[in-house]
C-alpha cells in the first residue's frame, strides 16, 4: 500500500481525453463481478481508488460519457468516441482510477481479485496459457 500522495497522469485509446489524478490510493482490486467484464470486454476491471482524490481533466471532458446501473453502485465512465474506462468521482470523494488508462506507473500492485464467484468460465489457469511478447502469427 501507497503512503506519500501520487500523482497520475492518463488518457483514453484515442487521445481524446487525458486527465491527472492525485492522491494516495488505498485499493487496488481485479473485479470479476459480471458488470467490470461487460464495462470492459475482458476476464475483470482492473481499478485503483483513491479516497479524497482529486480528479482534472486535461482535455476532453466533454467526451466523458458516465454510466450508472439503476438501483446499484456500479458506474463507470469512459470516452464517447473510443469507449475507453476513464476515473470517475464516486460519491464521497473516492476516485475510481482504471489501472490500464493510466500512462504513468500505477506505483503498487493489486491487492486481490474479487467477485471470483463471478468469473467467466474461461477465466481460470490463464497462466497456463501460451504467452507471446507480440501477436502471434
Amino acid at each position: 500500500m501507497s503512503t506519500a500522495p501520487n500523482t497520475f497522469d492518463g488518457s483514453c485509446l484515442c487521445g481524446a481525453v487525458r486527465y491527472e489524478v492525485s492522491g494516495t490510493p488505498d485499493l487496488f482490486f481485479l473485479c470479476h463481478c459480471s458488470r467490470c467484464r461487460k464495462g470492459t470486454g475482458s476476464a475483470h476491471a482492473s481499478n485503483m481508488f483513491i479516497p479524497d482524490g482529486k480528479l482534472v481533466w486535461l482535455s476532453g471532458e466533454d467526451m466523458v460519457t458516465t454510466f450508472a446501473v439503476e438501483g446499484a453502485q456500479h458506474a463507470r465512465a469512459f470516452c464517447s468516441r473510443c469507449g475507453s474506462p476513464v476515473p470517475i468521482v464516486r460519491p464521497g470523494g473516492r476516485v475510481k482510477l482504471p489501472a490500464g488508462s493510466l500512462d504513468t506507473n500505477a506505483g503498487m500492485r493489486p491487492l486481490a481479485h474479487i467477485w471470483t464467484g463471478s468469473r467467466a468460465d474461461w477465466d481460470d489457469h490463464l497462466e497456463d496459457v501460451t504467452a507471446f511478447g507480440e501477436r502471434p502469427g
